[in-house]
């Protein structure tokens, strides 16, 4: 007769626990700027493995950068900077918890890839508000916040 606990790793629960772990370990130790793209409430947002989020718009990065001006406004973002890139312009903010970067990069003369990344510090980062903001500032741009 078989103790109990040999069932247990024989059955296949505990078997498929560290075959469940292993994928998870195994993806988390993966490098790189692997993207994920997340559907639902954020609308097609993508993100990197690091958690920045990103879309191209559609317009040209004078409008996105004053729907984003708008955007942050309307959610109660203090707004800190704007600086010229190489690729585009880097907008700062800030709220009580975060600091928040958005790169606008000029795609071509009529399109724009907008980055935001909301860190809540060094290691911790914050998905939900960076989803928001592009959503807020997709609002803007197709005219549909009318606040």
């Amino acid at each position: 007769m078989k103790p109990q606990f040999a069932n247990y790793i024989t059955g296949g629960i505990l078997k498929d626990k560290i075959i469940v772990i292993c994928l998870l370990f195994g993806i988390f130790l993966s490098s790189g700027c692997a993207t994920l793209l997340v559907t639902g409430a954020s609308g097609g947002v993508a993100y990197t493995v690091t958690n920045i989020a990103y879309k191209t718009e559609s317009f040209p990065i004078d409008k996105v950068e004053s729907a984003t001006r708008r955007a942050l406004k309307n959610m109660g973002i203090v707004f800190t900077g704007k600086e010229r890139t190489e690729d585009g312009i880097r907008i700062s903010a800030i709220t009580e918890g975060l600091d928040i970067y958005i790169d606008l990069e000029r795609v071509t003369s009529k399109s724009t890839k907008i980055s935001v990344d909301a860190r809540k510090n060094l290691i911790l980062k914050d998905r939900a508000t960076a989803a928001e903001i592009i959503a807020q500032i997709e609002k803007f741009l197709n005219g549909k916040n009318n606040k």
